[in-house]
């Protein structure tokens, strides 16, 4: 690292993965560290209490690892809650705030703040193309969101407005639930991916997920059970769940690009770095008869990370410099 450069810190702690990035004035990533959260083999995830723990023994590796900071750190940012809206909450996030502030005070600089929703977006914005409109639609697919968002872009960050959401299972639940079931380890996203290609049998289907603007993931989840009850071939049950996902999410985007009359949409979360959805998203929304141009995250920056916390503290910091002058 140069010395006499400076930089901004952002600081993840989600409910998959501890995260860590540290970026330049011009918002180029410098280093960056993560940790995925151990999950027992057999399990489908963890309770918030034991993710905060593995935050608090993650946290001071991962900041050792970036090297010594001292008199480089401009800001440090964290996102502190799961959206940008009153009461949300979730304890994982305290882990992240509460290292961030000790940071930012033994450093002398500010501590900021954001939402892991939002660093979604912009890790999205920042590691593909930035949208080029300050209105569009954005899909969040992850363990803990499957939210359908009509966003506008703010100086320090985005007001996001939910169009739609999971009435039960997020799509990331769906995923690592069935994985798990077909003796998956969790998370288990990337190895239901690589199962599925070698699926010969596009004739296994699941219910449509689909609810108007919501999409509800338990019933394809019974489904994809039984067929494994029935001994299909967990290839072809693999693909079976990619499918729906993307049938799913075909069919709200393209009912929120004809009501809303809004053409760009941006696909971030960790579920959306499966190649199968992107790809199938792309031929159908992007066809002339729809119309739409889509953006994703690059698959690294699809799932958890701290990236976009960064840039939006640096957006944050750039205000306030700009406001004291």
């Amino acid at each position: 690292m140069n010395k006499t450069a400076r930089y901004v810190l952002g600081i993840d702690t989600s409910n998959y993965t501890t995260s860590v990035c540290l970026i330049d004035s011009d918002g180029v990533i410098v280093k960056e560290e993560r940790r995925l959260l151990h999950v027992s083999e057999g399990e489908r995830g963890l309770q918030q209490s034991a993710a905060l723990f593995q935050h608090v023994q993650n946290l001071p590796v991962l900041i050792e690892q970036l090297g010594d900071l001292s008199g480089q750190l401009q800001a440090v940012c964290a996102s502190a809650k799961p959206r940008r809206l009153e009461g949300s909450y979730m304890p994982v996030f305290t882990a992240g705030s509460g290292v961030g502030r000790i940071l930012a005070a033994t450093h002398g600089v500010p501590y900021l703040e954001t939402t892991h929703q939002e660093g979604h977006i912009a890790a999205g914005e920042g590691s593909a193309e930035r949208v080029p409109a300050d209105h569009f639609l954005a899909v969040h697919l992850s363990g803990g969101t499957t939210d359908l968002l009509d966003v506008n872009r703010l100086q320090d960050g985005y007001e996001i407005e939910e169009l739609g959401t999971s009435i039960d299972l997020h799509a990331g639940q769906f995923v690592d639930r069935v994985g798990v079931a077909l003796g998956l380890i969790f998370p288990a996203g990337p190895h239901l991916e690589k199962l599925a290609q070698g699926s010969t049998d596009e004739a296994v289907t699941l219910p449509s997920p689909v609810n108007g603007y919501n999409l509800s993931f338990a019933g394809p989840e019974t489904a994809a059970l039984r067929l494994i009850e029935a001994g299909v071939a967990p290839a072809d049950i693999a693909r079976a769940v990619e499918r729906c996902i993307a049938k799913g999410l075909e069919k709200t985007l393209r009912k929120a690009v004809e009501e809303r009359g809004v053409k760009h949409l941006l696909i971030v979360g960790g579920v959306a770095a499966n190649t199968f959805i992107r790809e199938r998203l792309k031929l159908r929304l992007e066809h002339r008869a729809v119309g739409a141009r889509l953006y994703f995250a690059q698959p690294r920056y699809s799932t958890d990370n701290a990236y976009g916390v960064a840039l939006l503290g640096l957006s944050q910091l750039n205000i306030g410099l700009e406001a004291n002058l």
